[in-house]
């Protein structure tokens, strides 16, 4: 297909910028520290409108939906390292393929997860108990909610076509829409109707479903302007290959998922043999550790973007700038969230919990949390790139890698050093991860241009 004059300059355009990452990464940045908003929002109104047992249901039933829609984050990732390589290709019927396919898929996943909801709730309610009011009641919580799983899934396929194509601002206006649109409808049938959990369940479900229209409307128009041409070509969408491809990519995705949040459960597990009060302090500091990695994903996310495309485009220069420039905010950013975490720590876990025990535990390894997010910044990034150029398979078996030899380091550690021990391999697991893709980060670099090949073709 004859490239039109903005893909020739785009792929002949090998000067990355500070300011091209920084205006990719600053608005999913912002986007992702507003998001918690949306569950303090909840919490608010369920205790101001609600009882104990419908509070601690929406613990429950939003623990169940995080662990639920985390394992399909790879519709997010797949989606958006194979956009990113189309459009430095200057390939827009696989560009717009790339969206199709991924809403099929999604479209497919959440019809399954109507179907077996019945199973899936059996498995969260054994996995995570409460006591029988609260299960009821989250529940309830659980199959209202659930109806809204193939819009949820929808928005990721959206976010990553939005990221591949490096239209951040476009994705922070959607996210925000849908956290300020969700939170207005939890006040009206919560607070305003007194429908309690079942009410935010349900204004959850509407918000999710319109940002679904608007993301929709977004990415069409935004194709239409960048890529024309139809939507759904069913040839090039069922090709068999791409097909395959897609579906490896999303496969090898969902398992490294799996791994990670494996990962962190087995932190978690390891501490609750150590005493309440260490359990409590980790989860203090994994909340610094979560509220980190808000900042670290926005340069991952450039990082897929501007290596998608520079890999799409078959430009080195532009890919090796790409990986070095936005690694290197990624590296500034930790340092400085490390440096808060120290000055700042106390205050801040003072903020978090008003219980003596907890405090002083969590001060005594707060040390360890800041290492492990000042060295985090290289895994996220090796990340990025991987994903930009939809080396999955790379990405899997470095999860595979990390996670078998974090466990006995986990256990020789809490065995001889306690919870020093336990985070002392928290911090090994993250540089493992880190150290395995670097081994093929040389592999990945030399292999561009046949990976610029096919985005072509």
């Amino acid at each position: 297909m004859p490239e039109t004059p903005q893909h020739m300059q785009a792929r002949t355009e090998s000067a990355i910028t500070h300011r091209n990452v920084l205006n990719i990464a600053w608005p999913i940045i912002l986007a992702n520290t507003a998001t918690p908003l949306l569950g303090l929002a909840d919490t608010a109104v369920i205790g101001n409108f609600g009882s104990t047992a419908e509070l601690a249901a929406i613990a429950l039933g939003s623990l169940w939906f995080m662990l639920l829609y985390w394992s399909f984050g790879f519709l997010r990732m797949g989606t958006s390292g194979f956009t990113a390589q189309a459009d430095g290709a200057g390939n827009s019927p696989e560009v717009r393929a790339s969206l199709s396919r991924a809403l099929l898929i999604a479209s497919a996943l959440g019809l399954a997860m109507l179907m077996l909801q019945i199973p899936i709730l059996g498995a969260l309610q054994w996995l995570f108990s409460a006591s029988s009011e609260v299960e009821t009641i989250a529940a309830e919580y659980f199959r209202i909610r659930l109806w809204a799983a193939p819009a949820h899934l929808g928005l990721f396929a959206l976010f990553g076509v939005l990221v591949g194509l490096g239209e951040s601002r476009t994705l922070m206006v959607l996210q925000l829409g849908l956290n300020g649109s969700n939170i207005l409808l939890d006040l009206l049938f919560a607070g305003y109707f007194g429908m309690g959990a079942a009410g935010i369940a349900l204004g959850t479900a509407i918000a999710e479903y319109a940002a679904l229209c608007a993301g929709l409307l977004m990415v069409t128009r935004l194709l239409a302007r960048k890529h024309p041409g139809p939507l759904f070509e069913r040839a090039r969408i069922l090709d068999a290959e791409r097909l395959a491809g897609t579906l490896q990519a999303n496969t090898d995705i969902l398992i490294r998922t799996f791994l990670m949040l494996l990962a962190f459960a087995w932190f978690t597990n390891q501490g609750a043999r150590l005493g309440d009060a260490t359990l409590a302090a980790n989860h203090v500091l994994l909340q610094l550790i979560m509220f980190s990695a808000f900042f670290m994903d926005g340069f991952a996310f450039a990082a897929e973007s501007l290596i998608g495309r520079a890999v799409g485009a078959g430009d080195r220069s532009r890919f090796e700038r790409s990986v070095r420039i936005s690694s290197q905010w990624s590296a500034l950013t930790a340092l400085a969230l490390a440096a808060t975490i120290l000055i700042a720590g106390d205050a801040i876990i003072a903020l978090l919990t008003d219980l003596v025990a907890v405090r002083d535990a969590a001060r005594l390894y707060l040390f360890w949390c800041a290492l492990y997010v000042a060295c985090s910044f290289a895994a996220f990034q090796f990340d990025g790139v991987f994903i930009g150029a939809t080396r999955t398979r790379d990405l899997r078996n470095a999860a595979i890698i990390s996670v078998a030899l974090f466990a006995p380091l986990g256990v020789f550690g809490t065995q001889h050093f306690g919870n020093h021990g336990l985070w002392a391999s928290f911090v090994a697991y993250v540089l493992l991860r880190a150290i395995t893709l670097w081994r093929r980060y040389p592999a990945l670099r030399s292999g561009m241009f046949s990976g610029a090949a096919n985005a072509r073709q």
